[in-house]
């Protein structure tokens, strides 16, 4: 009995496992040894295997006597000497957090109204929520590229609006704006849908136990629905926070060079620069930052939970 059960076990846990080993551990220890290489003369890595002249087979061409014409922390060293990487980190983590304040505003009242909704219309409202997600993405980037370009009728009210009050025209299409704008759209989804899942479980009698009780409309919300909501929020945070972090197709083609973004700079680096070694470094420092900002997302969740028991 307990051989089956283990066999089963592994049945269940076996692919999943063997599907992050393969696709996420094996890829990050290989992005791991590339950050201590040195870049190829024509890009890439440069080979540790090679011909021997001698005897002309192919061997291992590192040693411990040769190993530091090979192996460098240069890449390292270059990456926390020079603050314009540091900055970049700084701007893209800013363009993540306002992107996922901005969504838990937005997603929040609106999650609110599709769980208190009558069930008949909720199917309908989930649905209308996840529509975009049926037409392609850049599809949908290059529609917002339409909307905010200078003859947009968006671009156009706005700027009339300026005028009526003295300002002078702006240009949405390029710019910061357009890139928080555009990441807002395409990952409030991703917010609204573990909100939902968390509101519509709440139990209404507690609300109306706290109004019996006399506590106002924004006592219940804060005392009640925003602890019990939390674990959505943090979902929510997590699934808008991380993609946006490393989002390099928005900033691409609505943001220009003022909106670049530490994705961007990844992708420059593989596959413009070909600078395998550095970009292995950025990469690695943007997987250590986000391991790092959920590891103190848990430890808060953790200890907002042991408050509110």
């Amino acid at each position: 009995m307990a051989k089956s059960n283990r066999i089963n076990k592994w049945l269940i846990s076996g692919p999943p496992l063997l599907y992050l080993i393969i696709f996420f551990a094996i890829p990050s220890l290989i992005m791991a040894f590339a950050a201590f290489r040195f870049p190829g003369d024509y890009g890439g890595l440069l080979p540790l295997i090679g011909s021997n002249p001698e005897t002309g087979a192919n061997e291992l061409l590192v040693n411990a006597d040769n190993w530091r014409d090979y192996l460098t922390f240069d890449n390292f060293t270059l990456f926390f000497t020079d603050s314009i990487y540091i900055e970049l980190f700084i701007k893209s983590f800013w363009y993540a957090g306002l992107t996922t304040l901005i969504c838990l505003v937005m997603a929040y009242p609106l999650a609110w109204l599709i769980a208190r909704s009558p069930k008949k219309y909720r199917d309908l409202m989930i649905l209308l929520v996840i529509l975009p997600f049926w037409s392609n993405f850049l599809i949908r980037v290059y529609a917002w590229m339409i909307i905010l370009g200078p003859q947009g009728y968006f671009s156009m009210v706005i700027n009339q609006v300026l005028g009526l009050i003295g300002v002078g025209p702006v240009q949405l299409m390029f710019s910061h704006i357009a890139v928080i704008i555009v990441l807002v759209y395409v990952h409030l989804p991703f917010m609204v849908l573990p909100l939902y899942a968390n509101l519509e479980k709440h139990d209404m009698a507690l609300l109306d136990a706290a109004q019996d009780l006399g506590a106002s409309g924004w006592q219940r919300f804060w005392k009640i629905t925003w602890p019990l909501s939390l674990p959505g929020v943090w979902a929510g945070a997590a699934l808008v926070f991380i993609p946006a972090l490393g989002m390099f197709a928005v900033p691409d083609l609505v943001g220009g060079t003022d909106g670049i973004m530490i994705g961007n700079l990844i992708k420059q680096q593989f596959l413009d620069s070909r600078d395998w070694p550095f970009g292995s470094v950025l990469s690695i420092m943007l997987t250590l930052a986000v391991l790092l900002l959920a590891g103190l997302a848990a430890l808060v969740g953790r200890g907002g939970k042991r408050d509110a028991l």
